[in-house]
């Protein structure tokens, strides 16, 4: 039976009816991967990089840190840090106490050092990579032709350390003592932080120290023998104690320490005020 129409009312063609559209599925997000509107200049894959790196900043100087904690990385524990064909990667070492540690040619990536006790050290032609050491005594170590990178030194002891041509990049000594050491021809090829450190009567001699910062370090006769330290940032330390005060030029220091480094040179010079004598 056909429907009649109500009276005042219009048919409409069929063409005149609104087309419903189903609405699209939403896009969906390949796993990993950053939306390119959302993703700032450069690319998702280096957004990504900036959200996972680990860094140490004091005030213009910032230290990549090694990031042992990324998801599905396993450090496996070891017991000796001399591996195969000179390489450990992935490691943990820890609580180790040893007579003596011979190392050279070897290469330490990706790793955790906690606890390790020497009597005498001997490192040469040792490149670490990404590796923290914590709570170390490394025994007066004899640190030759090596070169760290991404590092981080917390609570450790080189106490009377003797580093020859050694290069830094992107480390950090955090509370560590390398009082009576020796640090010769030691260069900073990228950013170095030492923070809450130790350094009586160290020296640096023939060092290459212009991208390194000093903070809140003991520098209770600490001697600059030569070598370049051109932007050396050593604020936020008392400087009225230092020695080769001719070999620091161009570093940076606060207005304040304008009068430590004049107690410095008044030390150095064996400078004698005629208020002190005693007038015939």
């Amino acid at each position: 039976m056909a429907r009649r129409r109500q009276p005042g009312t219009r048919r409409l063609h069929p063409a005149c009816h609104p087309i419903r559209r189903p609405h699209p599925p939403p896009r969906r997000q390949r796993p990993g991967r950053l939306d390119s509107l959302s993703a700032p200049p450069g690319g998702p894959r280096r957004a990504v990089e900036r959200q996972s790196m680990k860094t140490r900043t004091i005030r213009r100087t910032s230290v990549t840190l090694p990031d042992l904690n990324e998801p599905g990385r396993y450090l496996s524990h070891v017991t000796s840090l001399e591996g195969g064909r000179g390489r450990v990667a992935e490691f943990h070492y820890a609580d180790a106490d040893l007579r003596d540690l011979d190392l050279a040619d070897t290469h330490l990536i990706d790793g955790r050092i906690t606890g390790l006790r020497i009597r005498r050290t001997h490192l040469e032609q040792l490149r670490v990579d990404s590796v923290e050491f914590t709570g170390c005594d490394l025994g007066s170590p004899r640190w030759t032709d090596s070169r760290i990178s991404r590092a981080a030194f917390r609570d450790c002891k080189l106490m009377g350390a003797a580093l020859e041509d050694v290069t830094l990049d992107n480390v950090l000594f955090e509370n560590c003592k390398f009082d009576y050491g020796t640090l010769t021809r030691v260069r900073a090829a990228g950013p170095v932080i030492l923070a809450g450190c130790s350094l009586r009567e160290t020296t640096f001699a023939g060092a290459d120290l212009g991208a390194v910062l000093l903070d809140d370090c003991d520098l209770r006769l600490t001697e600059f023998d030569g070598g370049t330290y051109r932007g050396l940032d050593l604020r936020g330390n008392d400087l009225s104690q230092l020695r080769g005060l001719a070999s620091l030029r161009k570093v940076v220091i606060d207005h304040a320490q304008t009068l430590q480094l004049a107690d410095a040179l008044t030390a150095e010079l064996d400078i004698t005020f005629g208020e002190d004598l005693a007038d015939k």
